[in-house]
């Protein structure tokens, strides 16, 4: 959904200028995550879609839910992407602003989807290889996928990094073909 994506970039780039410039990233990073975790859920999504329901009441909610977590800043925050109906957002929203938080923290997300669960040790050797590769800190999400049989995918941005068994055979077999 790339649209939505587009829509929400703006909305993340400037909570991301607000936690910066106050000195709140990391307490903003938490909050983001835990606003979008609270429109995901359905009885708050239906919620936010009554239309019976003022962006006042809507922000009420939002308050009773997080209480003392939302501070004046994500406050306001909310209360404009209430008035903007972009509430619904929330979760593209603290997708880009992870994201930038990663960066501005000189941290790389990399997936590693493994055919078998990973070991401490396989774990922070392939950290400290992309690390070294990279030239920043990683940040990791496993996944795993049988189909694999051996091996791991590692997806870091826009690179990918195959060493499955699976991505070795069709390596061979277009080899083979060329």
């Amino acid at each position: 959904m790339a649209e939505l994506a587009t829509i929400a970039r703006p909305y993340a780039e400037a909570a991301f200028a607000l936690a910066r410039d106050g000195g709140a990233l990391p307490k903003w990073a938490e909050t983001m995550s835990l606003l979008a975790a609270v429109v995901a859920d359905p009885k708050v999504a239906g919620a936010v879609d009554n239309p019976k329901l003022s962006s006042t009441q809507k922000q009420s909610l939002f308050t009773t839910v997080l209480g003392d977590q939302l501070d004046a800043g994500t406050t306001q925050f909310v209360k404009v992407l209430l008035e903007a109906d972009r509430v619904k957002l929330l979760p593209q929203i603290n997708e880009h602003f992870q994201a930038l938080k990663r960066d501005n923290d000189n941290v790389a997300r990399a997936t590693i989807v493994s055919a078998f669960p990973l070991t401490d040790q396989q774990r922070d050797e392939l950290k400290g290889a992309l690390a070294k590769r990279y030239g920043r800190q990683i940040e990791t999400v496993e996944e795993v996928d049988a189909s694999l049989l051996g091996g791991a995918r590692i997806l870091v941005g826009d690179q990918v990094i195959d060493r499955s068994v699976v991505g070795q055979l069709n390596k061979m077999s277009r080899q083979i073909k060329a």
